[in-house]
């Protein structure tokens, strides 16, 4: 008789940028953690556990249209909702 919603599973890529193909609104309704190297990150924009990398934003530095550009940093990848 719970009615507990399951949660959805967490894909290997997965974006926060809702123009990106990797983009899924689904998984954003949950709070989602990061680990890189066994360190908790808050500012990653993108991730790809099967590949070993993350994607966090540069502090200053824009593109041409105003986004932050984003920096890649490689290592052990783990998603999982906090």
């Amino acid at each position: 008789m719970n009615d507990t919603k399951s949660l959805p599973a967490l894909p290997d890529r997965l974006s926060s940028n809702p123009r990106s193909p990797h983009y899924v609104a689904e998984v954003f309704e949950h709070s989602i953690g990061i680990r890189l190297n066994g360190k908790e990150r808050f500012d990653i924009e993108e991730y790809c556990i099967s590949e070993g990398w993350v994607k966090a934003a540069s502090p200053k530095a824009l593109d041409r249209r105003g986004q932050p550009l984003l920096m890649t940093l490689k290592g052990t990848v783990e998603a999982f909702y906090s």
